[in-house]
């Protein structure tokens, strides 16, 4: 672990100059102190000399309780984490305030030796500048920066579940199949949107445009898109996430359009709600507290100079009640 007289040897400075830089001493320049910050994170500085300290940085996802996505993958990190000596902090983030700090001086602060990033957008100023060279051990969910070694990824096998989930269909007689996601601003759903069309091609289905919906509003997009989607002859619908699964419910419940007879609909995801939906919900599922598991396992490996890329883990389909054979109510009628 880096000491203040690495930092200070680094820079060529004494150590008092470094110690009063990390303490933000108002007779040490902005610019100095700058520096000081961006050395003691890239040496893996900890001002708390005792612990030895992770944070996940966590933005645009419930945490908190269990119903929550990011719930289970912060469990699963810090189960890992804990066992091998380190004190983690789940720490919400905002785009807002990567604007006013950078990731480096974020670091020291909280004196993390590395982070674990949980709902980053590809349009986060860190996503766009800093993470590009940035020399701290950092693993991301759901996102990938291949050019920069200190950077690994986590996530699941989005082809894979994807192309289970349109042959799942196909073999229930659904040749008309409709998407409706999420916008395209995050790694994660182009991924799946690009999946969607490979499983599709892999299948022999061409892909209507007049069936695609995407929006980065839930409940305003399922509105727009669902019906028209049932008019224009959709026998099924994917789903970018469970929860848009849940929005199309609702529109379906408020049309008077049964699950699964009129329109069958699958998820990505597996919220623990569910498998408590009425019907309960075909979805591509997510084992989130392996993944936190593989988030600490990535990150060891970084810590440790191991040059680790990405990890997937397999995205199985589970087959419940919200799929069903293409134009069973013609049939049962």
């Amino acid at each position: 672990m880096a000491t203040l007289n690495d930092i200070a040897a680094r820079l060529g400075i004494s150590k008092s100059t470094v110690s009063k830089g990390l303490s933000n001493a108002s007779d040490v320049s902005e610019d100095l102190r700058k520096k000081i910050m961006e050395v003691a994170a890239e040496m893996g500085y900890s001002g708390r000399r005792t612990q030895k300290r992770l944070c996940v940085l966590v933005e645009n996802m419930g945490y908190t309780e269990p119903n929550q996505f990011g719930y289970e993958l912060i469990a699963g990190f810090t189960q890992m984490a804990s066992a091998e000596g380190w004190v983690v902090d789940a720490v919400p983030y905002t785009k807002e305030r990567q604007v006013h700090e950078t990731y480096r001086d974020f670091m020291a602060r909280g004196g993390y030796q590395g982070a674990f990033l949980l709902g980053f957008s590809l349009v986060d100023p860190w996503m766009q500048g800093e993470f590009q060279t940035v020399q701290i051990p950092t693993v991301l969910y759901d996102n990938r920066i291949p050019e920069n070694p200190f950077m690994a990824s986590i996530g699941c096998d989005c082809r894979g579940g994807m192309e289970a989930a349109v042959r799942h269909l196909y073999g229930q007689g659904h040749r008309r199949i409709g998407l409706l996601f999420s916008a395209l601003d995050s790694y994660i759903v182009k991924e799946r949107y690009n999946a969607f069309f490979s499983a599709m091609e892999k299948c022999g289905l061409e892909v209507d445009q007049d069936l695609i919906g995407l929006g980065y509003y839930v409940a305003e997009t399922t509105r727009k898109y669902l019906p028209k989607f049932v008019e224009r002859g959709a026998t099924a619908i994917l789903c970018s996430d469970d929860s848009r699964a849940l929005a199309a419910y609702t529109e379906c419940c408020d049309r008077r359009l049964r699950v699964p007879e009129d329109v069958s609909i699958i998820g990505f995801d597996d919220l623990p709600i569910s498998a408590y939906m009425n019907p309960p919900l075909t979805t591509i599922r997510q084992n989130r507290l392996a993944l936190g598991k593989c988030g600490y396992y990535a990150l060891s490996c970084l810590l440790n100079g191991v040059d680790i890329d990405s990890i997937l883990l397999r995205a199985p389909l589970v087959v419940r009640g919200s799929t069903g054979p293409a134009g069973a109510q013609r049939e049962a009628s």
